[in-house]
């Protein structure tokens, strides 16, 4: 029926009292409802009917039951994984992983995916990006392709993806990846940000309301970022990074936002032709010897969460320019660099301000803390002066501008780890009165280092090489 000018009402005919109105079927029904309407129904085996599926309503907080199941979250058997999630993956949840092309982001959630079928929970895996035959490749090479609860989907279409699962009735769901899904009542191509929004916003929606988990892989830009609106990050309930150097083996997986659970966690793997292999704690150093000490490298108890990682820091310093100086790291705040190097050049007397000066953290690890402060200073120094520290010895402690060398949290835990994976002999800074006391661990001397000072009477000429 086409619209008409009216002026008189038909019913009860009176001329100028029609209004004109704005239907808003919104206000009874949610349009993204459509996406789950009858889930319910259908895990029941009963008949879709339209209109199913009750309208919310506002409760107390006391009465709000476990209904969902929840807090029981499904654990993977990746430990590593698991840790970084906060015990497993929440059921109804939705999780976005990010990292750079060929880390190992569809291999990590296919041995999820496989590891979690195995338990005997039904998995769909979407791929968006490769066939399905593609994806049995790659499960067979990793050890999960005769599981008979993980199910396989290679389609790009929203309302197919969403039928599949009501077909399917999975637990957890798997899009690999998120950019190239879309919904055909758009006019917007794959991977736009009309696209992103929506397809995203409609797989939390139907986790939310169906207690699926799901987990999306996104796309990082050329800065690292994940692609794409910043919505993405924001509907989701944890982003989860895969970070490491695809030339080297290990892998760092990092929560940058969880709702379940700490985001100072941190996975460590290791990439082989298996796929991902958990790497026990300490592995990110050399094995402790008796050989000779080098210059420019000092190792750090580093905490990140629970868990405490023997991380080595890295300096070296070559010839530059008066004003020109390069100041290079590789993960290492680059501001804490520079403070550190002030704090040399005022209160140790070293000239680095024609000094290119380059510091790294060994293993793709990314330090953060300033309990790592007293170790790189003395690797910049010892790389400085050709001196290092002696083997089996590591440094904790935080520098200030005033050359002062504070103590840090977790203490206990820095010196125990150190010493169970062969160290004898910590340098720990002691300046304040808050200092605590420290523990007395068998095997391990405690050398207390108050100021930069005495911080530089620890390091020892280093032999050099016969060529």
């Amino acid at each position: 029926m086409l619209p008409r000018w009216m002026g008189k009402c038909p019913d009860c005919g009176t001329w100028d009292s029609l209004e004109a109105q704005t239907s808003q079927p919104s206000a009874t029904r949610d349009p993204q409802r459509g996406l789950v309407e009858g889930w319910a129904a259908v895990q029941a085996g009963e008949e879709i009917t339209a209109g199913t599926g009750e309208t919310p309503r506002a409760v107390p907080v006391a009465e709000i039951g476990d209904e969902s199941g929840a807090l029981h979250r499904l654990r993977t058997g990746i430990h590593e994984f698991d840790r970084v999630l906060g015990g497993g993956i929440v059921p109804g949840s939705a999780l976005l992983i990010g990292g750079e092309p060929g880390i190992g982001k569809s291999t990590l959630l296919l041995q999820a995916a496989g590891a979690l079928a195995k338990s005997g929970v039904r998995v769909l895996y979407i791929s968006s990006e490769e066939s399905a035959e593609q994806v049995r490749m790659r499960a067979h090479r990793l050890g999960v392709a005769d599981e008979a609860e993980l199910f396989v989907l290679a389609d790009t279409n929203l309302a197919r993806i969403v039928e599949q699962a009501r077909i399917t009735l999975p637990r957890a769901i798997v899009v690999d990846s998120i950019q190239m899904i879309y919904k055909g009542d758009l006019d917007a191509p794959p991977g736009s940000l009309t696209q992103l929004r929506r397809c995203a916003s409609d797989l939390v929606f139907l986790a939310k309301a169906s207690g699926i988990a799901v987990a999306l892989v996104g796309h990082v830009t050329k800065d690292g970022q994940l692609a794409g609106p910043r919505l993405l990050e924001h509907v989701v309930d944890a982003v989860v990074y895969f970070e490491g150097d695809r030339m080297h083996a290990h892998r760092v997986v990092r929560a940058v936002k969880n709702r379940f659970g700490t985001t100072l966690e941190i996975g460590i793997f290791e990439m082989s032709g298996e796929g991902l292999i958990e790497t026990a704690e300490g592995t990110l150093i050399a094995p402790i010897n008796a050989g000779p000490m080098r210059a420019g490298s000092v190792v750090c108890p580093v905490m990140h969460g629970s868990r405490c990682l023997m991380v080595e820091v890295q300096a070296l310093t070559a010839t530059g320019f008066l004003g020109a100086a390069k100041r290079k790291s590789s993960g290492i705040d680059p501001n804490r660099l520079a403070m550190l190097i002030a704090v040399l050049e005022q209160h140790a007397g070293l000239r680095l301000a024609d000094r290119d000066i380059f510091a790294s953290a060994v293993g793709g690890v990314r330090v953060v803390e300033p309990a790592a402060d007293l170790a790189l200073l003395l690797a910049i120094a010892g790389a400085h002066n050709r001196r290092g520290i002696p083997p089996a010895t590591c440094a904790i402690g935080e520098v200030g501008l005033g050359g002062e060398l504070r103590p840090v949290t977790g203490i206990e835990q820095r010196l125990r780890e150190a010493a169970r994976l062969g160290f004898t002999r910590v340098l720990v800074g002691t300046s304040g009165k808050s200092a605590p006391k420290l523990p007395v661990i068998a095997g391990l001397r405690i050398t207390p280092v108050a100021d930069v000072a005495a911080a530089m009477e620890q390091l020892d000429p280093v032999e050099k090489t016969p060529r």
